[in-house]
């Protein structure tokens, strides 16, 4: 087993942690400033991954695409339903409301799909791609529950860091994303949990971010 690559996911989940429980926690930042640092944080562990580990993302994405495309889709219409079953609130209008679906949907989205679905999950078949277990079927599902672990092990530090998830409320983000991590693991594509969770922020935005739990971080008045 490749350990290196174990590595990378705690490195994830330490990365997830310290972004949401320092500048949500700690300095309360308002959610398009919070995005920030988090962003330039996570795309640069992203790149780093990317880069070390010599990933080819292209080969990657074309891998069993249609069928990314296809559980994206049916996963879309999950989370969409979910966020439509939320209580609304007030949106912006305009050109703001077009920032906001780029901003807080689609880099957002992005951006938490990578960090908390993707990057385990590769990493995971990575680190048993050479071992006996990857001969065999059974080994093949031991290594996606592996994964499908790491990836709920990554989601649960990172939303631990902000205080609306201190609760059963964290029940939410770790369904919510193992059902698109899991949409990776059968379909073999990570457009699955890409899209799937661009949907959902992009929902998220339309329907009220104030209101909407998929949008953190959110603070008592």
């Amino acid at each position: 087993m490749k350990i290196n690559y174990i590595i990378w996911i705690a490195a994830a989940a330490v990365l997830g942690f310290a972004v949401s429980a320092i500048f949500a926690g700690q300095l309360g930042l308002p959610r398009n400033f919070y995005l920030i640092p988090y962003f330039l944080l996570t795309s640069t562990l992203l790149y780093a991954y990317v880069r070390v580990n010599q990933i080819r993302v292209l080969e990657i994405i074309k891998h069993n695409w249609y069928w990314g495309l296809i559980g994206g889709a049916v996963l879309c219409a999950f989370t969409v339903w979910n966020v439509l079953s939320q209580p609304a609130s007030a949106r912006p209008e305009g050109a703001r409301l077009i920032f906001d679906i780029l901003y807080s949907g689609v880099l957002y989205g992005t951006m938490d799909a990578l960090l908390l679905s993707v990057l385990p999950v590769h990493a995971v078949w990575m680190a048993f791609s050479d071992t006996p277990l990857n001969q065999s079927l059974a080994g093949k599902i031991l290594i996606g529950l592996i994964a499908f672990t790491a990836s709920l092990l990554v989601t649960t530090a990172y939303h631990l860091g902000y205080p609306e998830y201190h609760s059963a409320a964290m029940r939410g983000p770790v369904i919510g994303n193992g059902a698109m991590t899991l949409g990776y693991l059968v379909t073999g594509n990570p457009i699955a949990a890409v899209f799937s969770h661009i949907g959902m922020h992009i929902a998220g935005v339309l329907h009220g971010a104030a209101t909407v739990t998929q949008l953190p971080p959110h603070y008592l008045p």
